[in-house]
């Protein structure tokens, strides 16, 4: 009988984590008598039950200071914070996974209102509370925010709760080199590391990459400044047979990309840039861009950066595993668009979703795409600003050529399309599923138009709406 009972609490446990991202059904739960309450609780907890709904963040906000120990809230008492005297049915901190600025924030707002502004001292000293909660409590936390000018790590519990972190965020406004250094000796197999507002070599964050096992996640959001970044590079380099995904912003001419050449294990790069006053150190990135090997590269995503023949290049030496290809630019004097199309088709037989440049010379590019890449789900063709008559010719290959797999096309630019060549296109689509079909920056060649040659761009608007719905047999979403 007992191992009956115990099978059946093992099934229920299995069943319950199957409906973790469903909390309405969890809730439910919790309500059919108290060995579920007691399996169930647990799991709702483990990821936050939190809703952004006012009244639930307070009652959510009231529960985890009921939390607190009775010390705390004599402290807390003692300068005129009030927190519930009550204690819990459940130690429901110590289920949490999550350490996130956001929630202590929202539970400060809960206590203080609109004071909080006026008295930081309370703040600071309630957030320390809440954070020693939670560091105390929580014996196997997975995530943490770090963005506060608490030593968390020093807090008592540290070397239990974060000896599990698997991922890191941290905001370098806030957090010192020490915080970091005395981390990596208590965080060892982090898979995720985002740092934000990186403006120069921090010892201790390069202790904290050395220390990693099984780093696979790393995100850079710079902030620049005269330093230097050297340091960083190397121990990037040194994580290249572990580091898959890797994500860049503002790093192009501050951070030498030597490393680059090292991740040869890389699945998906993410590089934006908007900074336009660090463009002159384009050519440094090129050269190693140039030079790495990606071969089992899956996803592409660069922004503002005129590096097309780099990355056909890049491309060619992968094994044909490329899923999604994101490239967009502000500055409109690209050159080599063509090339990167053509080492797209030719070279990324699986991809699903693109998003490039189109030139007015390029379409035999996209011609040669559309036919060797059959699993096309969406794609998106911007122009370099020029003003051509190649919205006519491109409306027909798509209209020609469109894998059936093909449901959402962008285009974009001072193209001409003539009205005759969009009966066309839809009646092409007439039997496929087009879901979406968005014309950005409209031109209509009004010589082609005929009976409606004197409507105006509201009505050629509507016209073209109707046109779309009357060639469609699902639901359409249409921007033009």
């Amino acid at each position: 009988m007992n191992k009956m009972e115990k099978l059946n609490t093992d099934c229920f446990i299995l069943i319950f984590n199957e409906l973790r991202k469903d909390n309405k059904s969890l809730y439910s739960c919790l309500l059919v008598n108290k060995e579920w309450c007691h399996l169930v609780i647990p799991i709702l907890w483990e990821g936050y039950p939190y809703s952004n709904c006012e009244k639930s963040q307070e009652k959510f906000s009231n529960v985890i200071l009921s939390c607190l120990p009775s010390y705390s809230k004599q402290l807390l008492f003692d300068i005129n914070i009030k927190v519930p005297s009550n204690s819990p049915t459940f130690n429901y901190v110590s289920f949490c996974k999550f350490l996130r600025v956001g929630f202590v924030g929202n539970i400060i707002y809960s206590v203080f209102k609109e004071e909080v502004l006026n008295n930081s001292k309370k703040k600071r000293f309630l957030e320390q509370e809440i954070y020693k909660l939670f560091i105390n409590q929580c014996k196997n936390i997975r995530e943490l925010v770090w963005r506060t000018f608490h030593p968390l790590q020093s807090y008592p519990g540290a070397m239990t709760s974060f000896s599990q972190l698997h991922n890191l965020a941290v905001d370098l406004n806030y957090v010192n080199s020490n915080n970091l250094y005395e981390t990596a000796q208590i965080c060892k197999n982090l898979g995720i590391l985002t740092i934000c507002a990186f403006s120069q070599d921090v010892r201790g964050l390069i202790s904290l990459i050395d220390e990693q096992r099984n780093l696979k996640v790393v995100s850079l959001n710079f902030c620049i400044n005269e330093g230097t970044f050297k340091e960083l590079s190397k121990a990037l380099a040194r994580k290249g047979h572990t580091i898959n995904n890797l994500s860049l912003y503002d790093s192009v001419g501050f951070t030498p990309h030597s490393f680059l050449t090292s991740l040869n294990n890389l699945k998906v790069l993410t590089i934006y840039h908007n900074n336009c006053k660090s463009y002159e150190g384009i050519e440094e990135f090129q050269k190693y861009l140039a030079n790495s090997i990606f071969p089992d590269l899956e996803i592409l995503e660069i922004s503002n950066l005129l590096c097309f023949k780099e990355f056909a290049m890049l491309i060619e030496k992968t094994k044909g595993n490329i899923l999604d290809i994101y490239v967009n630019i502000f500055n409109k004097s690209a050159n080599n668009t063509g090339m990167l199309i053509s080492a797209i088709s030719n070279h990324c037989p699986k991809i699903e979703h693109l998003t490039t440049h189109l030139g007015p010379n390029d379409l035999i590019y996209v011609r040669s795409l559309l036919m060797n890449c059959k699993n096309l789900i969406r794609l998106s063709l911007n122009s370099l600003n020029e003003k051509n008559g190649i919205g006519d010719e491109l409306l027909n290959i798509l209209a020609e050529l469109s894998p059936k797999s093909l449901t959402d096309i962008e285009i974009s630019g001072d193209w001409e399309y003539p009205i005759d060549t969009f009966v066309k296109f839809f009646e092409s689509y007439k039997e496929r599923n087009l879901l979406s079909f968005v014309v950005r920056e409209l031109m209509v060649n009004r010589s082609a138009l005929k009976p409606i040659k004197s409507i105006g761009k509201d009505q050629l608007r509507s016209v073209i709406t109707e046109l779309l719905a009357s060639y469609t047999e699902r639901n359409l979403l249409c921007v033009v």
